[in-house]
């Protein structure tokens, strides 16, 4: 796949990309997984999916704020995913077969992943992940913001999204909501740069404001 060719580098190409926030693709990472976890019960012990893990770079975090969750990883990528640190895989499975993924996760996080998927077939994965959910499980989507102009001016210099179209939030809400899941969160996420830290106490509050660097929606299924 396109990515195997990044695999070797991702991280520095990333944190290449992202430094005009002050910030490494670690910060990013962990942000999403402190997000999930702030909203997700304190006491969450289910079973996780990281669907398009890469190198495991967000798994690595939804461990550690997750620590009582099973972590699972699926990326297209086999050289991603045969980098991923062993105490990440020897916990739980981490694969590039979908075939092997469960049908019974508690979450489903796909972190800014879907503006890679082309868009014939969008729809058709949310169904799916939806599919591997359990009663109650909630699919969790980040991607980045098409309203920010630093976000498209970052996307279009990154060397691994090259000629991706973003998503607007209302496209990925609608993928969501055909998939019959009920929509309980639509954040925007993602404001202040690191000269600007002092301030991100402030984004909880800032959430419905449509210049957030990325935005989350979470659905969850029926029970």
């Amino acid at each position: 796949m396109q990515f195997d060719q990044f695999a070797g580098n991702y991280k520095q190409l990333l944190d290449r990309t992202i430094a005009l926030s002050g910030e490494t693709s670690e910060y990013f990472a962990e942000y999403k997984a402190r997000y999930l976890a702030h909203v997700l019960p304190h006491d969450f012990s289910g079973k996780v999916l990281d669907f398009g893990c890469g190198v495991g770079l967000l798994s690595r975090f939804l461990k550690q704020h997750l620590p009582a969750a099973r972590v699972d990883g699926f990326d297209v990528s086999r050289d991603s995913i045969n980098r991923v640190d062993l105490a990440l895989s020897t916990q739980g499975l981490f694969t590039s077969d979908m075939d092997l993924l469960a049908r019974n996760y508690d979450l489903i996080v796909v972190a800014n992943v879907m503006h890679h998927i082309p868009a014939t077939q969008r729809e058709m994965i949310v169904q799916d992940l939806a599919s591997r959910l359990a009663p109650r499980g909630k699919l969790a989507i980040f991607e980045h913001n098409p309203a920010n102009p630093v976000t498209r001016w970052t996307v279009d210099r990154c060397p691994f999204d090259k000629d991706v179209v973003l998503l607007a939030r209302s496209e990925i809400s609608q993928y969501v909501e055909k998939a019959q899941l009920r929509l309980i969160r639509r954040d925007y996420i993602v404001f202040m740069p690191r000269i600007l830290s002092w301030l991100r106490l402030l984004e909880p509050w800032l959430a419905w404001l449509p210049l957030g660097a990325q935005y989350a929606l979470i659905g969850e299924k029926h029970a």
